[in-house]
């Protein structure tokens, strides 16, 4: 309330700063916390998009340089042998996950009978897709701080001008002063809070809704990876190896 008062007496007196650094100065505490909020989220949301999109670059590179070697007709055990332990990426890992369950499998299936390798089978696509929902869950950490904020900083940001404003006229009414001068300024600074929230909202929106695009096309791409290698055990299973 104080601030409020001295700021209107300020702008009575022809002092009027509306410089955005002036107004966060002359802001309540309430407001300044929210601006410092917003603008923390903001700093965070940005971070993120950072490293999502370049962590989607580059698994989708990697990605593409797997299934060029994995279709050249390349020997499994020989690829598997290059990635059994360290998975460099999602692709990787559904892959060394159902060579791993094959190897264990693949000695038992000489003289099986039919139930014991449709169980294989389903082991296999069993491991490819846990370890999809894994890499996924894993990509898509902190998606759900991008959502909260594009959908909670512009009423974050409301109630810090909400806040400003009643203490605007609050001001108003002790200075019994409705000039434009003293006006201004306390509805200015409020203001600045919904602008700072609407800067940390609109990116996280935007930004949630290509990545969340780009996530779902890229599990698409190890599902459909993972149905056309089991198809290949599958036929291995059946026909086991002498």
């Amino acid at each position: 309330m104080d601030r409020a008062v001295d700021a209107a007496g300020l702008a009575a007196n022809g002092a009027v700063d509306l410089s955005l650094w002036a107004l966060f100065l002359q802001a309540d505490i309430v407001v300044k916390a929210v601006m410092i909020g917003l603008l923390l989220a903001s700093v965070w949301v940005w971070a993120i998009i950072f490293e999502k999109v370049t962590t989607l670059r580059r698994v989708n590179g990697r990605a593409d340089a797997f299934e060029d070697n994995f279709w050249s007709g390349k020997n499994l055990e020989d690829l598997y042998a290059g990635v059994r332990d360290t998975p460099r990426h999602p692709m990787e890992a559904v892959f060394a996950a159902a060579m791993r369950e094959w190897e264990r499998s693949a000695p038992k299936l000489e003289h099986a009978p039919e139930g014991v390798r449709e169980s294989v089978r389903e082991r296999i696509e069993r491991a490819m897709a846990i370890t999809i929902q894994r890499e996924m869950e894993r990509l898509e950490r902190w998606m759900i701080f991008l959502a909260s904020v594009g959908s909670a900083a512009p009423f974050v940001g409301l109630f810090g001008t909400v806040w400003g404003i009643m203490n605007s006229f609050a001001a108003i009414a002790t200075m019994r002063n409705t000039n434009l001068t003293v006006v201004a300024p306390g509805i200015a600074e409020a203001l600045f809070a919904t602008a700072i929230g609407l800067a940390a909202a609109i990116p996280a929106v935007l930004a949630y809704n290509k990545i969340s695009t780009d996530l779902g096309r890229y599990a698409g791409r190890l599902e459909a990876f993972a149905g056309e290698f089991g198809a290949i055990l599958s036929r291995q299973v059946y026909e086991p190896r002498s």
